[in-house]
């Protein structure tokens, strides 16, 4: 529920570099408060984490052991979207919450398919934002913007979004593995994000939850919203009714809100994850 490059022995690797990459001087970066973006990328093997975050990582992994299986389930289910997309048609993306880089980024996997693919990364994560930069600079048709996903305006008017992503063309707004980390009016802020798309653009979303009908995967999620207590993004659980609403607005395509590993197809060889994920076409 909660994204760094996997080490060859499948383990998180430690950040030992960040103190050269960056400065404690620089603005808004938070050292001893663990963060999502950079929790989640510890659990896929990432080096772009603090110690804090390791600290909170190990918390989470003792109320839920599952959680570094749940981090590449969200990764896969992003990967599969982004095919999705392309296969429809739709060259535009809006990574909201995007998180610190890894393998399998939204441009590389839609640029494999699409070469003149767009893609917009926001994140208000100071680190992700960083490295984001870092490994696309030299990449025209990517962008990474530094902002806040609860301020839809903000976003949509950044020079990096505005200047980059056609609105008058379908564009696909992916929030993967993040909304759980807002405590706020979520439909009320995606439907000024649906006001900004034209016809034929769609919303991706996951969201973890304890909605659950097997006792066990509900305490599992219920387990991992503990862990992330006491961190500078705790988990905000919404039952399946509250999820749906999230895509208010948007038709859902098939097969409509199904745990992650279950998205597009059924598979029933993968233990679920405890959470919904499923795309909204806008009429």
């Amino acid at each position: 529920m909660g994204e760094g490059s996997d080490g060859t022995d499948g383990q998180p690797r430690v950040g030992t570099h960040l103190a050269s990459m960056m400065t404690l001087s620089e603005v808004g970066i938070d050292f001893d408060r663990a963060n999502a973006a950079r929790i989640y990328d510890y659990f896929l093997g990432g080096a772009h984490n603090f110690a804090s975050d390791r600290a909170q990582a190990a918390q989470i992994v003792a109320a839920n052991p599952d959680m570094p299986r749940v981090c590449r389930v969200n990764r896969d289910y992003l990967g599969r979207v982004v095919r999705w997309c392309v296969g429809q048609g739709i060259d535009q993306f809006l990574d909201l919450g995007s998180g610190v880089p890894t393998v399998g980024n939204v441009h590389e996997i839609a640029r494999r398919l699409s070469p003149g693919a767009r893609v917009a990364y926001v994140d208000f994560e100071p680190v992700a934002v960083h490295h984001a930069r870092e490994i696309t600079q030299s990449l025209e048709g990517v962008t990474v913007t530094q902002g806040d996903l609860r301020q839809p305006e903000e976003v949509l008017r950044a020079p990096t979004v505005a200047g980059l992503l056609d609105f008058t063309r379908p564009v696909a707004v992916l929030a993967i593995a993040v909304l759980h980390f807002i405590d706020d009016d979520v439909p009320a802020v995606f439907g000024r994000y649906r006001a900004a798309l034209c016809s034929g653009s769609v919303l991706a979303i996951n969201h973890g939850s304890s909605d659950q009908d097997d006792p066990a995967l509900a305490e599992a999620v219920r387990n991992i919203e503990l862990g992330y207590r006491g961190s500078a993004t705790p988990v905000v659980l919404r039952d399946r009714r509250q999820i749906h609403d999230l895509l208010s607005g948007f038709e859902l395509v098939p097969p409509g809100l199904v745990d992650p590993v279950n998205w597009p197809t059924s598979n029933p060889g993968s233990e679920p994850i405890g959470a919904y994920a499923g795309i909204g076409r806008l009429p």
